[in-house]
């Protein structure tokens, strides 16, 4: 009894713990995260001190900038799936805030293949530039 309790409480931290880490990129080109170093790294985005932040806005920018998209919002975790226009391959982003830092730490990756042509490096740049825009992020 007492190994199926501990057992549990391991799955239930490690399942807390994925709301306010990311998930390491494979050893693929087709990730990019601001946890990752080398080619794969992109810098975290600074949130403005001046806006109150409003998730539900990263959210409409993710949606007005990727229409083929469902997201899902926990707490401080924005999590989305990505569907490309022609094949439907699926790409998966993770936004975490950490409203200590005042940053947002972000990940963008395919689910499959091996190389993405650059699309997620994109996609998290395009994003960087529409939250600027909004004073979400400096």
């Amino acid at each position: 009894m007492n190994k199926l309790l501990v057992l549990l409480m391991t799955v239930c931290s490690a399942s807390a713990a994925s709301d306010t880490v990311l998930k390491a990129c494979p050893d693929k080109p087709n990730c990019v995260s601001s946890a990752a170093s080398g080619p794969q790294h992109t810098p975290t985005f600074k949130l403005s001190p001046d806006k109150p932040l409003n998730p539900q806005l990263i959210m409409q920018q993710l949606q007005e900038l990727e229409p083929r998209i469902k997201q899902q919002l926990n707490e401080n975790h924005i999590r989305a799936e990505i569907y490309s226009r022609v094949f439907n391959f699926i790409d998966d982003l993770d936004l975490i805030i950490d409203h200590q830092q005042g940053l947002i730490h972000i990940r963008s990756a395919a689910r499959t293949g091996y190389y993405d042509f650059g699309v997620n490096r994109r996609r998290i740049e395009k994003l960087r530039i529409r939250l600027q825009q909004a004073g979400i992020i400096l």
